[in-house]
């Protein structure tokens, strides 16, 4: 059994738990004066999505003790555009209080980063002060994720619908996805090939899209790789966890468009 198909059996078995004792107490403030879409498309920058990633299935204990509220502070301060908290626990470590901590922190967009499958979890998203979610192709059928994609938008959250081949991205424009991730990972297996990326952006020929590469980016050349493919954003995590110095880290990735 895949990687993806053993994350969602668990997250079946969570979100019917969630339905059972989930009661909402009240929305923080999500609204931006700039939507991720936005900032994003008008930056002469390339601009970072820092991860706040504990643990992967992949790579196991990244950092585990890491005060998400000091990560973020950091990752603002030194010139982060948005914020990614994973907040599955079982497989990730994290959690939704992470990311309400993280918006209280804050003041731009934040990305909610879980195996979204029911509404239910894109309440709570906005609840904890979400700007933006996750939704996976791999892990849903076209007509669900179609219907989770609007449903955020109509919560005033946007969505940040990520693909893997060239299948998923067809069904991503179909859909009318505006910010299309290209995870360079392999949910199935787990591997990692940058070249992901380039191949799939070449096919995408519109530039009101914003293409955004995840997974495997570690320096400087890697955010060479991906401007150069057509991204303007990159999404980092283990090697921002990993970093001593988040500052020249972040620094070397944040590169000037052409």
């Amino acid at each position: 059994m895949s990687f993806l198909s053993n994350i969602l059996i668990e997250k079946e078995k969570e979100v019917q738990l969630l339905k059972q004792q989930y009661q909402q107490h009240g929305r923080r403030k999500t609204e931006q004066e700039k939507s991720m879409y936005q900032t994003f498309m008008e930056s002469k920058t390339m601009n970072i999505i820092a991860e706040i990633k504990r643990a992967s299935p992949s790579k196991g204990e990244i950092n585990v003790g890491i005060n998400p509220v000091e990560q973020a502070q950091a990752y603002a301060k030194y010139g982060a555009k948005a914020i990614s908290v994973l907040t599955d626990s079982a497989f990730f470590k994290g959690s939704i209080e992470d990311l309400g901590a993280v918006r209280n922190a804050v003041d731009f967009p934040i990305l909610c980063k879980d195996f979204i499958i029911e509404e239910i979890q894109i309440d709570r998203a906005k609840e904890y002060g979400a700007n933006v979610i996750l939704l996976i192709a791999a892990a849903l059928p076209k007509h669900r994720l179609s219907e989770l994609y609007e449903y955020a938008y109509s919560k005033d959250l946007e969505v940040l619908l990520e693909v893997h081949n060239e299948t998923e991205l067809m069904i991503a424009l179909e859909i009318g996805a505006n910010i299309i991730g290209i995870n360079n990972r392999d949910l199935k297996t787990f591997t990692v090939d940058l070249s992901v990326t380039e191949r799939l952006a070449k096919l995408v020929d519109r530039d009101d899209i914003l293409l955004i590469g995840e997974s495997g980016i570690r320096n400087r050349e890697d955010v060479e790789r991906m401007m150069h493919a057509g991204v303007k954003g990159v999404l980092v995590g283990e090697t921002l966890m990993r970093s001593d110095n988040l500052k020249d880290t972040l620094a070397d990735l944040k590169i000037a468009f052409n």
